[in-house]
């Protein structure tokens, strides 16, 4: 009794498998939920990039003024990296950056989280919070705190240029942070998705 029915599996398997194997591989998946740019709509998604800007700080923030009267400030230019983890139309993060600073700025360096959402057919819109650590020059100290903000990310799809770079390839960057909400960090860059 028992080889019949193993038999009988058996032969109902096999139709099913033969099928399976003649199905390409991309129709077998497309049962998978996906985001809106066709990228999986969960996995791990890394991704690094460049950005610059400006970090101006308040009279008042813990760095004071120099000796001149002049409040804290400078170019800045940044590299960027990090991992998205895609939850269906949002997904959360975490980004470290390394930045040049000039002016009154040396260097900055930090990491945050990122949370948000998924907009348009490729974009991203998202808050941040994290810490930050920024080293001063001339006559500014060392000084480490909470920074926050808000970004958006626009993807080749939400431009007109889908076919370009692929899904999930490029993207253009602006966000503006604040240190401890003592200062604004307008930056403005390009994203590598990969």
């Amino acid at each position: 009794m028992k080889k019949l029915v193993l038999v009988a599996a058996f032969a109902a398997w096999m139709p099913v498998a033969a099928f399976a194997q003649d199905v390409p591989a991309s129709e077998q998946a497309s049962d998978a939920p996906t985001a809106p740019d066709g990228t999986p709509a969960f996995g791990i998604e890394p991704y690094f990039g460049v950005l610059g800007g400006y970090h101006s700080f308040d009279k008042q923030s813990e760095f004071g003024v120099s000796p001149t009267g002049s409040r804290m400030g400078g170019a800045l230019i940044s590299g960027v990296a990090g991992v998205n983890i895609p939850l269906g139309p949002a997904f959360v993060g975490v980004e470290g950056n390394a930045t040049k600073g000039f002016n009154d700025i040396d260097w900055e360096y930090g990491v945050k989280g990122r949370i948000g959402g998924r907009a348009g057919e490729s974009g991203l819109i998202y808050a941040s919070a994290g810490y930050q650590w920024v080293n001063g020059k001339r006559g500014f100290s060392d000084h480490k705190d909470w920074i926050y903000g808000l970004g958006v990310e626009v993807g080749p799809k939400d431009i007109g240029l889908g076919g370009v770079t692929g899904n999930s390839g490029v993207r253009l960057r602006l966000q503006m942070d604040t240190y401890d909400f003592d200062s604004l960090r307008p930056m403005a860059g390009v994203i590598f998705h990969f």
